[in-house]
């Protein structure tokens, strides 16, 4: 604690020192080559969820993203333009999002304004912990059990 500049705790894997049952590093593949668990599909969105720069895990302490450049409110689905004008949607449109897990549950989210946004086609972004609703118990990493809550697939009702 009193060393300047700390103390060092060690980095087996910088030292070539790998704690298996070999000795050696081993690595995995993966099972199939979409991290998601689903395909794409006609109309089907990829939501991200996001934090604020105001926003600590769940907790919100306002409504000035001034990372996004959003003020006022958290109610707001990010879209790629070009995805906004196949869609027919248009900027300031309020739109709900429902979720295309395939599973038989009814979950939505909305109204949410649509607001432009440099994202990839394809995929759309609004807040956590508010777009939760929307997330299938199912979907989450097979070994952590993390929700996946960087790929959830949606659907955009106008």
């Amino acid at each position: 604690m009193f060393t300047p500049a700390g103390f060092y705790r060690g980095n087996t894997a910088h030292e070539r020192i790998w704690k298996t049952k070999s000795g050696k590093a081993e690595f995995t593949t993966p099972t199939s080559l979409t991290s998601t668990g689903f395909k794409d599909a006609p109309g089907r969105y990829r939501l991200l969820t996001m934090r604020s720069n105001d926003q600590f895990n769940t907790t919100i302490y306002g409504l000035s993203d001034r990372l996004r450049g959003i003020e006022g409110t958290r109610d707001v689905l990010l879209i790629n333009p070009d995805d906004i004008a196949r869609a027919g949607l248009v900027d300031g449109q309020m739109v709900s999002l429902v979720s295309d897990a395939d599973d038989g549950i009814h979950r939505e989210v909305g109204p949410l304004k649509i607001i432009p946004f440099n994202l990839p086609y394809g995929c759309v972004g609004s807040y956590y912990p508010e777009m939760n609703p929307l997330i299938a118990l199912s979907h989450h990493d097979e070994k952590s059990k993390t929700p996946a809550n960087k790929s959830v697939p949606v659907r955009i009702r106008a």
